[in-house]
């Protein structure tokens, strides 16, 4: 399936990122990303797939409810071993209605039911990793420049298709 090989391309594109970078770099603030670090970009964008994998047996995901796991962010093996869980959990993952609470009022925790599905989720979860990783390469670029990173890293298959149709033919 197409989602299934844009997840499996992105986790392994994130498991590459990871098991090159240095440990002093992981956890090493960039200004380029307003002094975060790629550990800290790693670990939201890890924690939006576990809030899929936590809520998919409830049937209700709350992206909100993230646990900002700061071992994620400080720990690259750690960092390794999540994804490792995740690539487990996606291969497994079937498609079922769910529930998805949002909430954007900044007073309160009021959260807004909206149905969606498991796959729509993880269609979610593709677009939020390119976008984070797009950002991660901003700082690989600065602290980590050591890194070889996949051509496609952090650019959205659209990106790609438009890129690959507008490239002036050589003569």
């Amino acid at each position: 399936m197409q989602l299934d090989r844009a997840c499996s391309n992105i986790l392994e594109q994130l498991t590459d990122l990871v098991t090159q970078i240095l440990e002093k770099d992981y956890v090493k603030p960039a200004e380029t990303l307003s002094k975060s670090t790629i550990g800290q970009h790693l670990r939201h964008t890890l924690e939006f797939f576990i809030c899929l994998e936590n809520g998919f047996s409830r049937g209700i995901i709350n992206y909100d409810k993230r646990a900002h796991n700061k071992l994620i962010e400080t720990d690259k093996f750690i960092a390794l071993a999540t994804i490792d869980q995740i690539k487990n959990f996606v291969c497994t993952l079937s498609d079922r209605p769910l529930h998805l609470e949002v909430g954007y009022d900044l007073d309160k925790d009021d959260f807004q039911t909206i149905e969606t599905t498991a796959t729509r989720e993880l269609v979610y979860n593709i677009e939020h990793a390119v976008h984070h990783m797009a950002i991660m390469k901003i700082g690989v670029r600065e602290i980590a420049p050591y890194i070889k990173l996949a051509p496609d890293f952090g650019i959205a298959a659209s990106t790609i298709r438009y890129r690959e149709t507008t490239v002036p033919m050589s003569h």
